[in-house]
């Protein structure tokens, strides 16, 4: 059964009918291990005969039950079901139109893209792009962890599924046009970059079909700004000169990241009126004829990010297809992600297991629970695990309404805060006896004491040194959110006093 789902089935709840005739397309992600030699399209049929053994697919799950297949137990590290426009929670199997995406992430960090605008001077070089070959195993969860409203995630994958429709249909570019442009913009912290990342990630997957790798170009924009007179826009053009032969590939798709674009787009008008240094204006001038020439490519995406839109050349919004804002996460975003930042604390053994309800179950039990006041007020020992868990609900919700107006980036820094402020000590590394054997003890610093309830682990050092981490200890999560709260209550102050101070 789902997390939580017993505390949601004590409330009557209508389940939502579909039409049976009607099949809904879900996609599902199954992720090789990357010593796997097996061929892809055997894992896909392998994996669509297990899912359709199932009579049901919650959306979204991760897929159970594929260990007892020896070749899927050899090779797979994870199935997941993902998106689906089905409007309900659990679908028939017979009623989804399976799209089984498998694919294999790569191990290896970013390389540097080095430009120079002279060409001969080595000491002129610089670091204009990060370059990520995709699926990367280090943007591994970072779509599911970004939490939107509005489905502002499936309007980005839908855009680029109408423009690779429409490519592969080779329509007349003078009669439909499309730039191949997307501008994020919005508050800083609101995770642009991450979604960008996130994107180009979730796209080298579910396009793997047609195009056999994906590469991620993100540009140093304030790289890109030389020292010397008028070598900015070349820097630029001999950047973008490397995309174009990047996108020559065409079994390659090419996903550029221009993170902070106010930098490269600065309104021309400020340049013409001399506010502005007039190598500003033909970095501008060079980015929008580079961008004209990639949109012809079919095998390519600019994403830009701006905490400065108003500062943005005209020219270059007007060149954006989707223009979107992302803002500060609302209520129901909030409560969502911290939700998941306590589960992968429970997951990981640092809170003690508990259910945690998802949004719709503690809005249905704050609406009809009784003594919500004093709800903290009782022993957590003394509650049966489902009140326990509705509880823990209520006290989420009313985080949730206290970190309005906090950005997702800091509302991801609460449990650290938390724990430095108001839960524990640091708990080190400490070298291994060198005289221990198998079951090793360990030599504890003064002070500290290794705790019953967790687990240690042997880690081994460059040198080749073994230590062991101490267990770490597992708290409540009534201590958690008790934690949270303060470090909120705090964070709201500190930032009403620098309002002040502004004004």
């Amino acid at each position: 059964m789902d997390e939580g789902t017993d505390v949601f089935m004590q409330f009557s709840y209508e389940k939502p009918k579909i039409d049976p005739s009607l099949h809904w397309p879900v996609h599902i992600e199954a992720r090789i291990s990357s010593s796997s030699k097996c061929r892809f399209d055997t894992i896909r049929e392998l994996v669509r005969e297990h899912v359709c053994s199932e009579p049901n697919l919650i959306l979204p799950s991760e897929i159970t039950g594929w260990e007892n297949v020896k070749t899927l137990a050899d090779n797979i590290e994870r199935i997941t079901v993902t998106e689906s426009a089905c409007p309900l929670n659990i679908l028939p199997t017979s009623q989804a139109e399976l799209l089984i995406h498998v694919y294999q992430p790569s191990d290896e960090g970013a390389s540097e893209e080095v430009a120079s605008a002279s060409g001969d001077s080595p000491g002129e070089e610089v670091m204009a792009a990060s370059v990520y070959e995709l699926p990367s195993r280090t943007l591994e969860g970072l779509w599911d962890s970004l939490i939107y409203p509005d489905e502002i995630k499936s309007k980005l994958l839908n855009y680029i599924y109408a423009t690779l429709l429409l490519s592969e249909a080779d329509v007349d570019f003078n009669v439909i046009s499309w730039n191949r442009v997307v501008l994020l913009h919005g508050p800083p912290g609101t995770g642009k970059t991450s979604l960008s990342r996130a994107l180009a990630q979730k796209l080298s997957i579910r396009l793997s079909s047609r195009y056999s790798h994906t590469r991620l170009l993100e540009i140093n924009s304030h790289s890109l700004f030389s020292r010397w007179f008028s070598e900015s826009g070349k820097l630029v053009q001999k950047l973008f000169s490397s995309v174009n032969e990047l996108c020559e590939e065409e079994d390659c798709f090419v996903v550029v990241l221009i993170d902070e674009v106010e930098s490269l787009t600065a309104a021309r008008t400020g340049a013409m009126a001399g506010t502005e240094p007039s190598d500003a204006l033909r970095v501008v001038n060079a980015l929008l004829t580079q961008l004209d020439k990639l949109r012809h490519k079919k095998n390519v995406l600019v994403m830009a990010t701006s905490n400065l839109v108003q500062a943005i050349d005209s020219a270059f919004i007007d060149r954006a297809d989707i223009i979107q804002y992302v803002g500060l996460p609302p209520r129901e975003a909030i409560y969502e992600i911290l939700r998941t930042c306590l589960m992968e604390l429970i997951k990981k053994g640092v809170v003690a297991a508990v259910d945690v309800p998802t949004l719709i179950q503690a809005d249905v039990y704050s609406k009809t629970a009784r003594d919500v006041g004093q709800s903290e007020q009782v022993d957590h020992i003394l509650l049966d695990h489902r009140e326990r868990s509705n509880r823990v609900g209520l006290r989420l919700l009313r985080l949730s309404e206290k970190c309005k107006g906090i950005s997702g980036r800091t509302l991801r820094r609460l449990p650290v805060l938390a724990h430095a402020r108001y839960i524990g000590d640091p708990i080190p590394l400490v070298k291994q006896s060198s005289t221990t054997t198998g079951g090793a003890t360990v030599s504890v610093s003064p002070g500290l004491k290794q705790q019953p309830n967790g687990s240690s682990k042997k880690i081994k050092s460059k040198k080749g040194e073994e230590f062991r981490r101490l267990a770490i200890p597992r708290s409540e999560v009534e201590q958690w959110l008790n934690a949270m709260d303060k470090v909120t209550e705090t964070l709201v102050s500190e930032r009403s006093k620098i309002e002040n101070l502004g004004s």
